[in-house]
């Protein structure tokens, strides 16, 4: 009997880097480079960090890095639709779509002791501030530059690799400038986009980098 081997073995990967990841897989795989500084800030029981933007520039990534060094942290997501779950009511907590929040949970938020990280399409500084918190804005939505482009996606890569001495596809610093240029930082819509091309690589044996 033969044995069915992986269709990714072609491209010495277990499975295409750029599918659904677990939080936790997310946290393993975050490229952030501010995460220390992020984290001496949560030593003041009055500091709020907020991650701001769209959806799929980052935000939950971010707070799943942090919540993977902070094992009290409580971590709680607000749904878009159906029943809002409840605020935990440890501290540090970390609230993944703020923004859906409803009044009372907000003011809970607010009016409780210990460091707070939000991801949130809203900016709340003037709300933190006015209740005593030292804020601390992240735009997710900030320019990307392609060295950080190229680090995050073959970061993905390489998680994927079969066998340790063979090659796998690599993002050079030309591809990640045109990836860049074509969906900004939107790492969501990168992601996805590679997805299909490796699918195509793997179906349709299309070459190496993928045309934009």
């Amino acid at each position: 009997m033969s044995t069915i081997r992986s269709p990714y073995e072609q491209l010495n990967l277990v499975r295409n880097p750029f599918g659904e990841l677990t939080r936790t897989e997310r946290a393993e795989l975050a490229v952030a480079d501010e995460l220390e500084a992020w984290l001496s800030l949560l030593i003041d029981q009055r500091a709020a960090i907020q991650f701001v933007g769209g959806c799929g520039f980052g935000k939950s990534t971010y707070l799943a890095v942090i919540e993977s060094r902070l094992p009290d942290a409580a971590y709680v997501y607000y749904p878009e639709v159906g029943p809002r779950p409840p605020l935990p009511c440890s501290r540090p907590v970390l609230v993944d779509e703020a923004d859906r929040m409803g009044w009372y949970q907000h003011g809970r938020l607010l009016w409780g002791r210990g460091p707070i990280v939000i991801g949130t399409h809203v900016d709340y500084s003037w709300r933190l501030k006015r209740m005593g918190y030292q804020v601390t804005t992240i735009n997710v939505e900030r320019p990307l530059a392609p060295q950080l482009a190229m680090r995050i996606l073959n970061r993905r890569i390489e998680a994927s690799r079969l066998d340790e001495r063979l090659p796998v596809p690599v993002i050079d610093e030309v591809f990640a400038e045109h990836l860049v240029q074509r969906f900004g930082s939107n790492l969501r819509s990168i992601e996805h986009f590679l997805y299909e091309r490796f699918q195509l690589s793997i179906s349709e044996g299309t070459p190496w980098p993928p045309a934009i």
